[in-house]
């Protein structure tokens, strides 16, 4: 007759670390662990310490927008190699890389949408592709977004999430800055509202143009806003920075935003700025 050991096999340490995985999370601010799922139902801000985590484009659209409200517009634009840029590898190589691990297209996503039942142009940099760099694509996606807004007299929104400017696309990228503020003035001049978000980070050619030209600037807890980096900055000036600076609420203590808006309060607060200035 067999023997059952009374004793229950041994685990071993490799495979003790994926037990939980999934299960739990630790939060890189303050350390808490807590349950994955906490993270999740809480708009991906820590239950604990309140630090925003980056939530995706895709979310965002399902937090602000009505439910089933929201659509897709300019999906299929992609992006060329006017300059046949090569750095540890080809652009073209690059920009598939990046569609491949990312799941889209490009760094931006826009469409139509209500919130609230108010009609309204969305656009959100979607950070994963490329750190939501501007090149062309994302340019003329803004720009058309601003133009639908102005021909279909809604508002728009636009949540920003880069680093500023693509540097494989040169000059290129660059005039996407001019071009986009030409069209949000056109929509200005039609008496229509721009909500701009200024998210975790927001910085170089995109925080140097349209993102504070918004008719209300918002803001999330602790974003990164700036042109350049502070350490760039320091280098330059050869002066230390003060405490906080460049972050949101460094911003609003100096006039830069109009407010700060907790991610679970983004878009009560969006909807309470469109009925000011609309209704």
């Amino acid at each position: 007759m067999d023997r059952v050991s009374k004793n229950p096999p041994t685990v071993e340490a490799a495979e003790k670390k994926t037990l939980g995985r999934g299960v739990f999370r630790r939060c890189d601010n303050c350390g808490e662990t807590l349950k994955a799922r906490e993270f999740t139902d809480n708009l991906e801000v820590c239950p604990a310490c309140g630090h925003h985590f980056r939530l995706s484009a895709e979310g965002w659209v399902e937090i602000l927008l009505d439910p089933g409200s929201f659509e897709e517009h300019d999906a299929t634009l992609a992006s060329a190699d006017p300059l046949g840029f090569v750095d540890s590898k080809p652009y073209p190589e690059r920009v598939r890389a990046s569609r491949r691990k990312s799941g889209v297209d490009d760094a931006f996503l826009a469409g139509s949408g209500r919130l609230l039942g108010r009609p309204v142009q969305l656009g959100v940099f979607i950070y994963r592709f490329m750190g939501g760099s501007m090149g062309s694509v994302v340019g003329e996606k803004i720009t058309r977004m601003f133009e639908r807004a102005t021909e279909r007299g809604e508002p728009a929104i636009l949540l920003s999430a880069s680093g500023g400017a693509r540097m494989q696309e040169g000059a290129l990228s660059l005039m996407q800055m001019a071009k986009s503020v030409a069209a949000l003035g056109r929509l200005r001049r039609a008496g229509l509202p721009f909500v701009s978000v200024l998210l975790n980070p927001t910085t170089g050619g995109v925080a140097a143009s349209f993102a504070f030209l918004g008719d209300v600037n918002l803001a999330e807890p602790r974003a990164l806003i700036g042109f350049a980096g502070p350490r760039v900055i320091e280098q330059t000036i050869r002066q230390k920075l003060p405490e906080g600076f460049q972050r949101a609420e460094f911003l609003l203590e100096h006039g830069m935003i109009d407010r700060i808006a907790p991610r679970p309060e983004m878009r009560a607060t969006i909807a309470r700025a469109l009925g000011h200035l609309l209704d």
